[in-house]
């Protein structure tokens, strides 16, 4: 039976995150001599290359990107390991978020003000697309994803899908571009409007309205980032098609204002969790919180 030398993962850990062998050695006062030995008996051990070299610079070779996505599950389940069974009294705690990169900040900091400014929490925030997101959840780098859609599941993942809110979606848009609107569908014939991406399901509900209307709008961009879009309606480029809740602070000021709710359309927000033996309980506590708060607002409405 062929056994693991984890002592030889971390060596090969380490110069993969560094991707230079001299650097590494002098972090871990090592001689690069007996850090090239360490990895090969790892190579020799699982009987591929994991490195190639390029110049100065060591590149990973496709049985070495694989070998590091296992090597930073395993170390990182360590760590977990410590955190939760040895560490149970310290005094702060860490709670690792990563949200899609065009996710509505304004939502983001509801969902974290509980925990912000808590002198026994530290919120590590990470942003990025779904694919990176989901692949540092697996990894145990991260400890819940905030998406605005549920994360695919099947046999060989464990992502659960916490539905947290539903924001309606409206037209949004500065003062002038409201003077003299008429009705929604006068608004959306006659005014330049800003959409998201044909990837959105706020999109895909905006095709399917207008569809029934009868109504061609006037397209004035399509975004993929709610800051983006939040800018350009601000700029008054056209009528933005998002979740009030994007832009809140220019609605409060008067900045903005909103046109129509756009009936049957509305942006959904999910947190993504692994199933875990130990979830953090930070996060469970924000989940509950958040699904509490979404129940009663359905429930008053």
């Amino acid at each position: 039976m062929v056994t693991l030398n984890y002592n030889h993962l971390r060596y090969f850990w380490a110069v993969a995150h560094d991707g230079n062998l001299t650097r590494t050695a002098e972090r871990l006062n090592l001689s690069q001599s007996a850090l090239s030995v360490q990895i090969r008996k790892l190579e020799e051990r699982l009987g591929h290359s994991l490195f190639e070299r390029r110049g100065r610079q060591l590149h990973l070779t496709e049985a070495g990107r694989i070998a590091l996505d296992y090597a930073d599950a395993i170390f990182a389940t360590g760590d977990e390991l410590i955190g939760t069974l040895r560490e149970t009294g310290r005094l702060r705690q860490a709670l690792r978020i990563g949200a899609l990169a065009t996710l509505s900040r304004n939502f983001q900091i509801g969902f974290l003000r509980p925990v912000l400014g808590r002198t026994d929490v530290e919120v590590i925030l990470r942003s990025g697309s779904p694919a990176e997101l989901l692949h540092a959840l697996e990894a145990l780098s991260l400890d819940v994803v905030l998406l605005n859609q549920p994360a695919a599941r099947d046999a060989a993942t464990s992502f659960v899908s916490h539905r947290l809110v539903e924001q309606r979606v409206s037209l949004v848009g500065v003062r002038d571009l409201l003077t003299n609107a008429g009705t929604l569908a006068d608004l959306l014939a006659s005014r330049p409007i800003i959409l998201p991406t044909l990837e959105s399901s706020v999109r895909t509900g905006f095709n399917a309205l207008v569809d029934r209307m009868g109504v061609r709008p006037q397209i004035a961009a399509e975004v993929d980032d709610m800051a983006m879009m939040r800018l350009l309606a601000r700029e008054g480029i056209g009528l933005a098609v998002l979740p009030p809740i994007v832009v809140k602070d220019e609605l409060d000021s008067g900045l903005l204002v909103e046109a129509d709710s756009l009936p049957g359309i509305a942006e959904t927000f999910y947190a993504v969790t692994m199933e875990r033996r130990f979830p953090n309980p930070l996060l469970r506590e924000l989940i509950e919180l958040r699904e509490t708060q979404s129940s009663i607002v359905h429930v008053s409405k």
